[in-house]
């Protein structure tokens, strides 16, 4: 992980007051721009999809809207496995489970198309930031509402100061930076 880390404190940057006061957001524009690094990051969170002889364990990647698609639909390529997005409430046609949590800074509803995970589906939770593990806990629910298995949860940058890591429970979380 060491390139993927590198990359993401050369390549992202701090909006501070974005979206509201107080908040630091994380822009990971820069980042999207340079393709090593992103190739980096990409390769690294697609390690948390692979076991310790780099065998392919997931079914499915599941990218979280809208930073979670564009590097989870990548991670999903380089591991030869279907990519699934979730969504916000109402952008999916056709039928969804949908969940409702709390954000950092709101609330929001997340859905997923019914038939995107198959039961028995393992799945990679892929992200940008995990923060207070809102997102993560809504979208693990969706995924066994389809009756899927969140094996994993892959994230760029995991902020320290917040409880997300406890919102995964007993699956595993790799951060490529930890900040």
């Amino acid at each position: 992980m060491g390139a993927a880390s590198d990359a993401l404190h050369r390549l992202v940057r701090d909006v501070p007051d974005y979206p509201e006061p107080g908040i630091v957001f994380k822009d990971i524009t820069p980042l999207l721009s340079d393709p090593a690094g992103f190739a980096a990051v990409v390769d690294g969170l697609a390690a948390a999809g692979r076991d310790g002889e780099g065998r392919v364990v997931v079914d499915k990647v599941v990218g979280m809207e809208a930073r979670g698609f564009i590097v989870g639909a990548p991670v999903a390529l380089a591991l030869g496995v279907g990519f699934v997005p979730v969504r916000k409430a109402g952008k999916l046609p056709g039928p969804t489970h949908a969940v409702s949590y709390a954000l950092e800074y709101g609330e929001a509803t997340l859905e997923v198309h019914c038939d995107a995970v198959a039961p028995g589906e393992r799945v990679l939770l892929v992200d940008d930031v995990l923060a207070t593990g809102g997102t993560v806990a809504a979208t693990r629910e969706l995924i066994a509402a389809c009756g899927g298995e969140t094996v994993g949860v892959a994230v760029l940058m995991e902020l320290s100061f917040l409880p997300g890591r406890e919102t995964a429970g007993d699956v595993p979380v790799t951060a490529l930076a930890v900040v």
